[in-house]
């Protein structure tokens, strides 16, 4: 049988680190993927919407290197 090599991961439309689908929220305008860590850093926007909008949000500074 063949191995299943399934990912649960997504990356945060505000940070842009990759992060596990299940711990994060929607943008509050399109509905695009935040990761939990921006989320409690008060970013609601994904930073589309938060440049149309001309809000200006936290920054995740600890971000993961790229793999």
């Amino acid at each position: 049988m063949a191995e299943l090599h399934e990912r649960d991961a997504m990356i945060c439309r505000a940070c842009g680190n990759e992060e596990r689908a299940s711990e994060g929220y929607p943008c509050a305008d399109c509905g695009t993927f935040i990761c939990m860590i921006c989320n409690m850093r008060g970013v609601t926007l994904c930073k589309t919407c938060a440049a149309k909008a001309g809000v200006t949000q936290p920054t995740r500074t600890d971000k993961k290197p790229p793999a």
